[in-house]
């Protein structure tokens, strides 16, 4: 890790033995989503975006991930009726 990033990640709060990436067919595994809505949802805004990690390497970040299933799940108590 370079320490440009391990600045950045001090600089949000995030410790770097926090940070796990994840490649795509975890994120597929973990949000049910297929690649297909992951990437048109990244393109809309809605679905966090991947980091490139080298040559054409990328991944997401796990807390970034949980987060957003996390809002799923609020979203859904919060909605009418429910």
């Amino acid at each position: 890790m370079t320490l440009a990033l391990e600045t950045s990640l001090a600089n949000i709060g995030l410790e770097v033995a926090e940070v796990k990436f994840l490649r795509i067919k975890e994120v597929i595994a973990r949000t049910g989503k297929s690649r297909a809505s992951i990437y048109g949802d990244i393109k809309k805004g809605r679905f966090p975006a991947p980091v490139k990690l080298g040559g054409s390497s990328s991944g997401w970040v796990k807390s970034e991930i949980d987060l957003w299933s996390q809002g799923c799940i609020d979203s859904r108590r919060t909605r009418p009726g429910t």
